[in-house]
């Protein structure tokens, strides 16, 4: 199944955290295109086998791993299914994140429940190291190891009602440049990827959420100097560059990949600039 594209990831293996919907199913899909063989982890058991369905049906390999990245023990279980069912594990996508508006709707520093803050940590900044932590017996053993974590636009610049995500997303970047020296002398290259908003089930339902969603979707849009939302094939296409040879210079370094939106400080309208006109 192997597309004749850049960025050839021809019989690698690769576990993807958060894999039943948005970034990470697209992910999914992408890197068995280009040949890669996955493991799609997720709690949402249904889309995360549909996911999987559908990569097999179009003739790629991957197989499905319920997997709650809080869960130290399913972590140790999710490895060694993906290492008995591929033969081994070469790069491991830590995709798995939750923002505290899929909890509640008290943000506020005097409301925000500490069980959220504590659980969207858990989540995005432990789950991701437990994840690094039990893959690595395994990358050590590939030809051609690494690690890729999503990070956010959050990790460098603070939003309105982000007390949690926000500061989890810092500390992934953090933790990605700190990985890349302890696992350098392994081989193993260590990134991450710093998106802004992306075309999700998560940010549309956000948006239909809100008194005018057409507005609050132009809004997003116009954060970014290339005035559209991006979309999860183009994160997809980042993360198999940096997990493919052409890559292979490069470690313990953060990636933007957000549409010029921290590279000014208004929105595209007051630029004159036409949305649309993206697509």
């Amino acid at each position: 199944m192997t597309q004749n594209d850049t960025y050839s990831l021809d019989g690698m293996s690769f576990i993807i955290t958060g894999a039943s919907s948005g970034i990470g199913a697209e992910t999914a899909r992408v890197v068995a295109r280009r040949g890669a063989k996955v493991v799609a982890a997720d709690i949402n058991d249904d889309d995360g086998a549909a996911v999987v369905s559908e990569i097999v049906e179009n003739g790629g390999t991957a197989a499905y791993c319920h997997c709650d990245v809080t869960d130290h023990s399913q972590i140790r279980e999710l490895m060694k299914f993906t290492a008995q069912t591929h033969g081994g594990i070469d790069v491991l996508h830590n995709n798995a994140g939750m923002h505290e508006n899929s909890f509640t709707q008290e943000k506020s520093l005097e409301t925000l429940p500490l069980e959220i803050f504590d659980k969207v940590f858990a989540i995005n900044v432990r789950g991701m190291f437990l994840c690094s932590r039990e893959a690595v017996p395994y990358l050590k053993e590939s030809s051609y190891p690494s690690i890729i974590n999503a990070g956010s636009i959050s990790t460098f610049v603070g939003f309105p009602e982000n007390l949690a995500y926000g500061p989890s997303k810092t500390a992934v970047a953090g933790i990605t440049r700190n990985l890349a020296v302890d696992l350098a002398r392994y081989r193993i290259r260590v990134n991450c990827y710093c998106p802004a908003t992306i075309r999700t089930g998560m940010v549309i339902n956000y948006a239909q959420g809100s008194p005018d969603p057409d507005a609050t979707m132009r809004e997003l849009a116009n954060w970014h100097l290339i005035p559209r939302l991006g979309e999860p094939e183009e994160i997809a296409k980042l993360v198999c560059f940096l997990a493919s040879r052409e890559a292979s210079f490069i470690t313990g370094a953060v990636w933007m990949i957000d549409g010029g939106a921290l590279s000014w400080r208004a929105n595209a309208e007051l630029l004159g600039l036409q949305p649309e006109s993206y697509g």
